[in-house]
């Protein structure tokens, strides 16, 4: 590899690591170096490092050129100016304005050095809110609706999320202080947690409402029935009342989904009427009875009516 330092090196990756390793990769040694929080007597200058290789491995152009050309190819360590990766042609011609932008993007405000403004500001650094860290999750359906606590390691570090009961599919839960550190005693940014949310075997979800299909026979449509049906917890007895379409809703109130602010769904069991593959000559026989003497249900739609196929 061309001459100068190694940035992979420093960040501890392999020269084939993706962008989200060099990511996690550099967010660890912030936390472990940040000059706020280490007592090691060369943590200032990791932190920096850290950064500087950060500033070009995550940058797809300039890690193109550093792996080429090494630090010459993206205009790192040359001169008391620093080094030209920010914009400018050297030392002299880097634009502070184009740095604080950059630095900002990555760290949600600040200058880049512990140290003060190095293009020649004075006064002490003023604290800066570190940056946000986005992350996702998948928990099962029934979590999602009673609530609990599930652990997620979105930078290597286990992180316990707590899951409001109640919780739809791609809600989002902020964990304050767990994102990137802040500069010169500035707090952390938060951690946002994308919550995707597993299927159940037979319920599903409509808000707070929950619904359970339920098969019934031709028969029992007509006759009536009871049928048990899950719910959250423990289960139902369900009487199908006789002469049910397919489609209906029974509704149970009450019995849905209770939230972490109290609020309750309803639960309701969804009637589907299931007609046999295959008919037996007796029960062919029986249904032929039934159909004569059955009223037509399309008399009265204009446009939809029976038709005699003898």
């Amino acid at each position: 590899m061309p001459g100068g330092k190694d940035y992979y090196a420093i960040l501890g990756v392999q020269r084939t690591a993706s962008a989200d390793e060099i990511r996690k990769a550099y967010r660890s040694l912030a936390r472990k170096y940040h000059p706020d929080v280490s007592t090691e007597a060369d943590a200032e200058d990791r932190f920096n490092e850290a950064q500087q290789a950060y500033e070009v491995l995550s940058d797809e152009e300039k890690r193109r050129a550093y792996d080429q050309f090494g630090e010459a190819g993206v205009g790192a360590g040359g001169g008391a100016g620093g080094w030209s990766g920010y914009g400018g042609g050297g030392g002299g011609g880097v634009d502070p304005d184009r740095f604080q932008d950059i630095f900002e993007q990555m760290f949600g405000g600040g200058g880049p050095s512990p140290g003060g403004n190095p293009f020649g500001g004075g006064g002490a650094p003023r604290p800066r809110r570190g940056g946000d860290v986005t992350s996702s999750m998948t928990v099962t359906f029934l979590t999602a609706a009673q609530g609990g606590v599930e652990e997620i390691r979105p930078d290597g570090t286990a992180v316990e999320v707590r899951i409001p009961a109640g919780i739809d599919d791609g809600g989002k839960l902020r964990l304050r202080g767990r994102g990137q550190p802040g500069l010169h005693g500035g707090e952390a940014g938060d951690l946002i947690v994308t919550v995707h949310v597993g299927a159940h075997p037979v319920l599903r979800r409509d808000g707070l409402d929950l619904i359970v299909d339920v098969p019934i026979t031709l028969a029992e449509a007509g006759l009536g029935t009871v049928v048990r049906v899950p719910l959250l917890k423990g289960s139902i007895e369900l009487k199908i009342p006789p002469c049910t379409s397919s489609g209906k809703r029974l509704r149970v109130p009450g019995k849905g989904i209770e939230d972490d602010r109290n609020r309750t769904g309803d639960f309701y069991a969804q009637v589907q009427v299931v007609s046999p593959d295959e008919l037996g000559d007796a029960a062919r026989s029986l249904l032929q009875q039934l159909a004569d003497e059955l009223p037509d249900p399309r008399a009265d739609l204009p446009g939809i009516e029976s038709v005699d196929e003898s």
